[in-house]
C-alpha cells in the first residue's frame, strides 16, 4: 500500500484533547449528557444523546455542541459514550468532524432537504494521518457544499458514508494508511478520489469521476464506475445490483411530525434511489415504536417486542440479560449513535424468527466477559420458509468481539433464514485494545449462513481464529469481501484445521452447488510468530457452479505466509511476494 500522492484541500485542524477538562470528560463518558439544541415543542424524547438541530437554532450554538461531541470523541475508540447529531430540514453552517461511536444525519426525506455549508468530514489527526483504526461513525442523509469545494471521509471499517449528496469532491483518505469502507446510496457531484485505501465498495452510487486504486476496489450498481479490469487497476464492477433494499431512517415530515421510512425492495438497481425522485417505500410513525433509551431492561423491550411495537434504539450501551426476540413480521429495529448491545451471562444478544421482512439497522453488539453460543441469529436452525418477495434485511450492523474488554462469543453472527440480505457488516474479533489475546478474546467463527439464496454487500470479517466465513447454504452471493486472518496465532500448532495449515477466510461447504462471489481480499499478518502459514485464503468445491471473481492476498509486511489464494490455485503471499491476484475460480 502506498500513501496518497495528494491531500487535497486541508481546512484547519479542531485543538486536540489536552486539557484536564478533556481528560474528566473521557474519564465520565459513560455518563456524560450534553444540552439539548433548541427544538420544537412537539419533539419526541431521544434520550439523553440526540441532539436535534433546527435552522432557528443559534449557528454558535450549533457549532459549540457538534465541537464538544468531537472533542469528546476523537480519541475515543474503545469509550462508552454514544451521540447522535440530527439536523432538521434546512439549511446550516456548520463544521462538523465526526469522531468515534457519532452518528449525523438530516431529517429530511431526501438529502437533499438538508444542507451542511461547510464540512461533515472524519479525519485522523489523532493517529497522525493513519485512518486504519478510524471505526464507528456515520454520516447519512446530508447534502453538503463543502468549503473549498473538497471534503475528506478518511475511514476503515464501520464507518458508512450512507444516503449523502456532496456537491464537491471526496476524499477518502487523510494522507497515511486506511483501509475502509463504504459508499452506500451516495451522490458526489466531484471526483472520489480513494487515496491510500486498501479496499473499498461503492454500492449504489453517482458521481463525477472516481480516481484512485490499491488491492480491491468493488462498484455495485454504480453509474460511471472507472474503467479497467482486475487486477490492474484492481476493479471490479458490477453492472447492477441484483437485489438490495436501503437503510431504514428517521425522518420528519411536513408536519413536523416525526417517522421512519422504510426503502422497498429493489431489483436491478443502478444509482442512488433518491436522486431522480422519492424513494419507493412506506413510512411507519414514531407512535409505532418503543423508543428504547438508557436504563431499559431487555424485559422492557421484549415486551414491547411482544406487544408489535418497533424499536428505535437511541445511543447508549445496553446490556442485556437475555435474548431480544424479534418474533412479528416486518419488525423494523432502528440504532442511532453506534447503539450497543451487550449480552451478559452468556446469552445470545438478538434472534429473528424466521418471518418476513424484518429490518435491523445501525447496531454495534458487542460479546460480553462470558462467551454466547452466538452474538445474533437470524432465523432459528432448520429454518425452511421462503422469503422471496419480503427478506430480511441488516444494515450497518456490527459486531466486535474484545477491544472495548474481554469478550467471548463461538460465533458472531448466524443465519438460518433464506433470502437474507446483508448491507455492509463489520464481524470483527479485536487484534488491539482491552481483552485481547488468544485465549482471551476466543471466537471460532465471524458469519454462518446455512440458509439459501443469502446475498451480502460489503462483508468485512476479520481476526476470528478458524474460519472467518461458513457459507453452508445454496445459492449464496456476496459482493466484497474483506479479510484479516487472526494476528497471533502462538504457533502452527495452535492454528491447524485437521492436517492443514490454518483456516480458510472464506470457507464454501464442500456440498454447496450452488455460489458465487466478486471482489475477495484476504490479508495475514501473522506478528506473534511470522513463520505460521495458511494454506490457503479461499476453499470451495470444484464444481460448475462455484464461481469466486477477482481475488487477492497480501503479506501485510511480508508478516507470514498464504501459500494459495484459493484451494491450490494462486499464490503465494509471503515476505518475498507480498501481494497474488487471481482473476478467476476456475479459470
Amino acid at each position: 500500500m502506498t500513501p496518497a500522492s495528494t491531500r487535497g484541500h486541508r481546512r484547519a485542524r479542531l485543538p486536540r484533547r489536552a486539557t484536564l477538562l478533556a481528560v474528566a470528560l473521557a474519564a465520565c463518558a459513560a455518563t456524560l449528557s450534553l444540552p439539548r439544541a433548541d427544538a420544537a415543542a412537539a419533539d419526541p424524547d431521544l434520550g439523553p444523546n440526540v441532539q436535534v438541530f433546527d435552522p432557528s437554532t443559534p449557528k454558535g450554538q450549533i457549532q459549540s455542541a457538534v465541537d464538544d461531541v468531537f472533542k469528546e470523541q476523537e480519541k475515543n475508540q474503545f469509550g462508552t459514550a454514544r451521540h447522535a447529531l440530527l439536523f432538521k430540514p434546512g439549511s446550516y453552517d456548520v463544521d462538523a468532524d465526526i469522531g468515534f461511536y457519532t452518528q449525523i444525519a438530516g431529517l429530511g426525506r431526501s438529502p437533499d432537504d438538508t444542507t451542511i455549508n461547510g464540512a461533515v468530514h472524519a479525519e485522523a489527526d489523532w493517529f497522525d494521518g493513519n485512518a486504519t483504526q478510524n471505526f464507528w461513525r456515520s454520516a447519512e442523509n446530508l447534502a453538503v457544499n463543502p468549503s473549498g469545494g473538497a471534503d475528506r471521509w478518511a475511514v476503515s471499517q464501520a464507518a458508512p458514508y450512507r444516503r449523502m449528496h456532496l456537491k464537491g469532491d471526496l476524499q477518502l483518505d487523510d494522507g497515511g494508511w486506511s483501509s475502509g469502507g463504504l459508499l452506500a446510496d451516495t451522490k458526489v457531484d466531484g471526483q472520489v478520489r480513494s487515496g491510500s485505501q486498501q479496499q473499498w465498495l461503492s454500492r449504489n452510487t453517482e458521481w463525477g469521476g472516481w480516481s484512485g486504486a490499491n488491492w480491491n476496489m468493488v462498484f455495485v450498481g454504480a453509474k460511471n464506475a472507472p474503467a479497467g479490469d482486475f487486477p490492474t487497476p484492481p476493479y471490479t464492477r458490477v453492472e447492477s445490483t441484483p437485489v438490495s433494499r436501503e437503510k431504514p431512517f428517521l425522518y420528519v415530515d411536513d408536519a413536523g411530525d416525526y417517522r421512519v421510512f422504510v426503502p422497498a425492495l429493489r431489483k436491478d438497481s443502478q444509482g442512488t434511489s433518491w436522486s431522480s425522485g422519492d424513494p419507493q417505500g412506506g413510512s411507519l410513525p414514531l407512535g409505532d415504536f418503543f423508543v428504547v433509551k438508557p436504563g431499559a431492561s431487555a424485559e422492557q423491550i421484549n415486551t414491547a417486542l411482544d406487544a408489535g411495537k418497533h424499536l428505535l434504539v437511541t445511543p447508549g450501551v445496553y446490556h442485556l440479560d437475555r435474548t431480544l426476540r424479534i418474533t412479528r413480521p416486518d419488525t423494523v429495529v432502528l440504532g442511532l449513535g453506534l447503539a450497543t448491545l451487550i449480552p451478559d451471562n452468556g446469552v445470545t444478544a438478538v434472534s429473528v424468527a424466521d418471518v418476513d421482512g424484518v429490518r435491523i439497522a445501525g447496531l454495534l453488539i458487542d460479546a460480553g466477559t462470558t462467551s454466547s453460543p452466538s452474538l445474533m441469529e437470524v432465523g432459528p436452525q432448520d429454518s425452511s420458509a421462503s422469503h422471496a418477495g419480503n427478506p430480511t434485511s441488516l444494515h450497518d450492523v456490527f459486531f466486535r468481539v474484545g477491544g472495548a474488554g474481554p469478550g467471548k462469543a463461538a460465533r458472531s453472527l448466524v443465519v438460518n433464514s433464506s433470502h437474507v440480505i446483508g448491507d455492509h457488516l463489520w464481524i470483527w474479533r479485536a487484534d488491539h485494545g482491552d481483552g485481547v489475546g488468544w485465549n482471551t478474546n476466543t471466537a471460532a467463527n465471524g458469519l454462518t449462513v446455512n440458509g439459501d439464496d443469502v446475498t451480502m454487500y460489503g462483508l468485512f470479517v476479520e481476526h476470528y481464529q478458524q474460519h472467518q466465513t461458513v457459507w453452508n447454504g445454496e445459492r449464496g452471493r456476496t459482493y466484497f469481501y474483506q479479510n484479516e486472518m487472526p494476528y497471533d496465532p502462538p504457533d502452527q500448532g495452535s492454528w491447524m484445521n485437521g492436517g492443514t495449515q490454518g483456516y480458510a477466510a472464506y470457507k464454501v461447504a464442500d456440498g454447496v452447488r450452488n455460489h458465487e462471489a466478486w471482489g475477495l481480499g484476504s490479508y495475514c499478518f501473522f506478528h506473534v510468530n511470522r513463520d505460521v502459514a495458511a494454506e490457503h485464503a479461499f476453499e470451495v468445491p470444484s464444481t460448475p457452479g462455484v464461481r469466486l471473481h477477482d481475488m487477492v492476498t497480501v503479506s501485510l509486511g511480508g508478516t507470514g505466509t498464504i501459500r494459495h489464494v484459493v484451494n491450490d490455485t494462486g499464490g503465494p503471499s509471503d515476505a518475498q511476494r507480498n501481494v497474488a491476484n487471481l482473476v478467476g475460480y476456475p479459470q
